[in-house]
């Protein structure tokens, strides 16, 4: 019998969840679903409405009125108070259902990234580590759209090494204000944002703070808008604190645990990408089928050719595994959200916490997500050939659009290292997993090549997902031994080892969706047909993935006798695949190009 989840974020890799306890899309409810309508349509809308010209022309200084004329259509249906609990006047959806909201987000082009940061990382600090006073006074606010927000983290001289920060605040001799100086840069939403969350170190601390910050405070300048690659019509400026006075009372959260704070929110954002790029491969499915049928050439449309289903194929496989990690994971806040209430934590804390338990599956959400979107981007333009290329059609803005993904909310290199940096930190230092039972039967696994799911449905595909999350502890296990504390400093292993770990991570949510389908009475069996192939797709290209990276990683630390029984064990794991990808691409893409969408 699987085991039950114990609603611990990395258990996946030693225990084998019970389809039971997984959440999947088809489970969203009614309500839930209109939500993400309501979204989807006012986009269509709102945004779209104005004409793919328009929208990709817009520049979020020349078009400014325009932009803020959406963001007040969009507050007035209260998609600003998405994750502001309703006794302070927001919609106070659970975490799932903010990503479903998040997912739809996406056919609004530039805009989403404006909405998107009002309701993620420019409203969560105050929702989750606010004061009863400070929720009192801003979330109102925040919720009705009335008041912008942001969140400044990034300066000039440190991205990625955050905690590296300059900007200083230095409380006054009557003990009544703080005062900052310093410097923000990328900040989202700045142009408009009546309320900054802004880290910055008190006095002479070795750690972050963070500050709600008034525009109205004074002492704030603004930058121009940057000329960005993408995005174009979100607003994006550097923020300059001349001895900007802010009352003590403004402080937020603990002094010292800013950098905590803002890891936290991020894991939050990280998630968001992934369903943000879920919406983005959905509708991109959308877009180049609706060309795809209609462009004629040899005298039928190119839909036709075996080269473009291939494509569609891959897309739509993505699209279903990194759809089903997401709300797998969403779910899985919740449910830890309503655990820690349960067992006596403040609201605050049980957001903060639920959140945080998760963060080595939302960077790897993020990362695999983002990628993910970006070659479909980048497919879709080779789809629509010489016209993806020209700005008439709107695919190059997307293709622009997406590739911020990859760099935002973290790099993904920085995600990939902290996926695994924080399964050892979990491992081996607050020993919150279990690895010393995992390391007892791996060499059993190994011998029986282990399978949870000895028969039955998908037992070959089973017994792949938990190779892949074996030979990740063996070739862990074996690069720590080999270079101990070293291993940090080892990127590029590091990143091998995290690819092995995405990939079994997002190939089971697939597999554990499509067999709790199949378990489930009334599911249509030529729809479930899809989806299992879908899953099979992506297991197939995972392990081509998987198998790069582990060999990678090998040659990268062992020698001798040690470097040919690990590539010897990577053989016999992660053999061959039985399956006809051709044509597996081929039906997966006939289905959905007679759906003219992806309807899964």
């Amino acid at each position: 019998m699987a085991s039950k989840s114990k609603l611990i974020g990395g258990s996946f890799l030693l225990e084998q969840a019970n389809t039971a306890d997984v959440f999947i899309p088809e489970e969203f409810t009614e309500e839930q679903l209109m939500i993400s309508t309501s979204v989807k349509e006012f986009m269509l809308k709102e945004v779209q409405g104005l004409g793919i010209a328009k929208v990709a022309a817009m520049d979020a200084e020349k078009d400014k009125d325009l932009v803020m004329e959406v963001f007040k259509k969009a507050s007035a249906l209260g998609f600003c108070g998405v994750s502001v609990d309703e006794k302070y006047g927001g919609m106070g959806l659970d975490f799932n259902t903010s990503l479903l909201f998040t997912e739809n987000l996406a056919l609004g082009f530039s805009f989403a990234t404006t909405i998107g940061c009002q309701t993620s990382i420019g409203s969560l600090p105050v929702t989750w580590y606010g004061t009863e006073a400070q929720k009192e006074q801003y979330l109102p606010g925040i919720a009705s759209g009335e008041r912008g927000c942001s969140y400044c983290l990034t300066e000039p001289g440190s991205g990625s090494d955050a905690n590296s920060a300059k900007s200083r605040a230095v409380l006054n001799a009557e003990g009544t204000h703080y005062i900052l100086n310093g410097q923000k840069m990328w900040i989202t939403n700045g142009g408009f944002a009546e309320v900054f969350t802004v880290f910055a170190k008190i006095e002479n601390d070795e750690k972050l703070s963070a500050f709600i910050v008034e525009k109205s405070f004074g002492g704030i300048s603004l930058g121009k808008e940057e000329k960005k690659m993408g995005i174009k019509a979100s607003s994006t400026v550097q923020v300059f604190f001349n001895n900007c006075k802010i009352p003590k009372e403004n402080l937020l959260g603990e002094r010292g645990k800013g950098f905590n704070m803002a890891l936290n929110i991020l894991n939050s954002g990280r998630i968001k990408i992934a369903a943000g790029g879920v919406g983005g491969m959905k509708y991109g499915l959308e877009k180049t089928i609706e060309y795809a049928t209609q462009r004629i050439q040899f005298n039928k449309p190119i839909s036709d050719f075996g080269a473009m289903k291939q494509k569609i194929g891959i897309i739509a496989a993505n699209t279903f595994a990194i759809e089903s990690g997401v709300y797998r994971i969403g779910a899985e806040v919740d449910k830890k959200h309503d655990e820690l209430l349960k067992a006596g934590s403040s609201g605050n804390d049980a957001k903060i916490n639920s959140m945080r338990e998760y963060a080595i599956e939302c960077a790897i959400l993020k990362v695999i997500g983002s990628e993910a979107v970006c070659n479909t981007a980048d497919e879709a333009i080779q789809i629509f050939g010489g016209m993806g290329y020209s700005m008439e059609t709107g695919v190059e803005m997307a293709y622009r659009d997406a590739r911020i993904t990859k760099i935002y909310e973290g790099t993904n290199e920085i995600n990939r290292m902290l996926s695994l940096g924080e399964f050892y930190k979990r491992a081996f230092v607050t020993k919150e997993l279990n690895i010393k039972k995992a390391g007892r039967t791996v060499p059993a696994a190994i011998a029986q090549n282990f399978n949870p799911f000895k028969s039955g449905m998908l037992s070959t595909e089973f017994m792949f997902v938990n190779n892949l999350k074996n030979l990740f502890l063996i070739i862990t296990g074996a690069a720590g031994a080999k270079l101990k504390e070293k291993l940090v400093d080892e990127q590029e292993i590091v990143m091998n080892l995290a690819d092995i770990l995405a990939m079994a991570f997002i190939a089971e949510s697939a597999f554990l969706r499509v067999k709790k389908l199949g378990e489930k009475a009334g599911t249509d069996k030529a729809t479930l047909d899809i989806k299992t192939k879908l899953a099979q797709l992506y297991l197939y290209d995972a392990l081509d993935t998987a198998r790069k990276a582990a060999n990678n990683a090998i040659d990268s630390f062992a020698g001798g006798v040690q470097k040919f029984a690990l590539k010897r064990l990577v053989r016999i794991m992660l053999k061959s695949y039985s399956i006809n990808p051709k044509d597996l691409r081929r039906e997966a893409a006939d289905y959905i190009i007679s759906k003219k969408s992806y309807s899964l």
